[in-house]
């Protein structure tokens, strides 16, 4: 009995063996062929042209790329601004590597990362990019807590932070280098928390589109309600011909109302300021004082969003909605600027 179980078993595995088998081609040995082709270099990060931006004067960059042949790898270098920094000579996958570095003494400056890659041929590749690590922005004005060139990117240059972005704002040509261009359904937002002072400053230049013909601008509104004793709302309102620049300061237990300016659809970049004490709120245009209000701001927990380039979300009632003109060089500080600070921005900047 044991003989025949014994038997059994050995042709039940024969017969696994041989099914497994079927319709697998057996492993042929392929010659490598002819190395006709030098390696080929892909740099991931960074990019051609890219900006590095931190707090930091020096910081860490993860260099990464991609380098593959046609038949064997036999080195790799890298190098920075011409110093060799990393080399690699062993692959897992000898057509293809994977190689990254993480470079912890990146100082600011221009650079140029180049990398040679060799084959077993000695045929070599060199590829380099050049990139920037722009020194950190340091606040240029007394009590300037904020600032949004819009130079290319939303970044916030004195903490580092990219805003919230709904829709799909881009850039164009600025007051100075790029700025933001408005776009139906779009907008940005930031915490507000750290810019609920009890002085408030803010300095921007706008290119107006009267198109449509009323947006919002600026806000740091309560949420979700059209409690306007509180905060801010800075927007404008007209036709296809002339807008008017306004702007509405919650006191705690009311609101003021101040019509800065009108603007025509022809009059290009202009720059508007309003500064708020425990007092008066002062308006500016083109650094010149054009209107005080007795009156300070008054804020409260539910002021918790800044919005730039609409009244969303919480300053969209009569259709104070997307901003589609230009907005360049916006700054906030913790203080009331006085005239002559405020001159001095516009002279800086005209």
């Amino acid at each position: 009995m044991k003989k025949n179980i014994f038997l059994t078993v050995i042709l039940l595995a024969v017969f696994f063996l041989t099914a497994c088998n079927e319709g697998i081609d057996k492993i042929s040995y392929v010659a490598p062929g002819e190395d006709t082709q030098a390696p080929v270099v892909s740099i991931s990060f960074p990019i051609e042209g890219a900006q590095i931006r931190v707090v930091e004067d020096v910081t860490t960059i993860n260099f990464q790329t991609v380098i593959t042949d046609d038949i064997e790898l036999k080195s790799i270098v890298f190098k920075l601004d011409g110093t060799q920094i990393a080399s690699f000579s062993s692959f897992k996958d000898y057509r293809r590597a994977l190689e990254n570095l993480s470079y912890t003494q990146l100082g600011n400056g221009d650079h140029a990362f180049t990398v040679i890659a060799t084959d077993l041929s000695g045929k070599s590749t060199t590829s380099t990019v050049n990139f920037q690590k722009v020194e950190p922005y340091k606040a240029k004005y007394p009590g300037e807590i904020f600032y949004m060139p819009f130079d290319g990117d939303n970044m916030e240059l004195l903490s580092i932070t990219y805003p919230t972005i709904v829709g799909s704002p881009s850039f164009t040509t600025g007051k100075a280098g790029k700025a933001y261009a408005g776009a139906t359904d779009a907008y940005l937002t930031f915490p507000a928390t750290s810019l609920k002072n009890t002085e408030f400053s803010a300095v921007l230049w706008l290119n107006v589109n009267t198109t449509p013909d009323r947006a919002g601008i600026l806000n740091i509104s309560p949420d979700g309600t059209d409690d306007r004793t509180k905060g801010f709302r800075l927007f404008r309102e007209g036709s296809a011909t002339s807008q008017t620049i306004k702007l509405n300061v919650g006191t705690g237990s009311s609101e003021n109302w101040i019509d800065m300016t009108a603007v025509g659809a022809s009059d290009g970049w202009k720059q508007y300021a309003f500064t708020i004490s425990s007092s008066e709120t002062n308006i500016y245009v083109d650094g010149q004082l054009v209107k005080t209000v007795a009156g300070g701001i008054a804020w409260d927990a539910t002021c918790t969003l800044m919005s730039i380039g609409s009244g969303m979300p919480n300053f969209a009632y009569w259709s104070h909605l997307s901003e589609l003109s230009s907005i360049d060089e916006l700054r906030i500080f913790n203080k009331a600027l006085s005239a002559s600070e405020v001159l001095k921005i516009y002279n800086d900047q005209k």
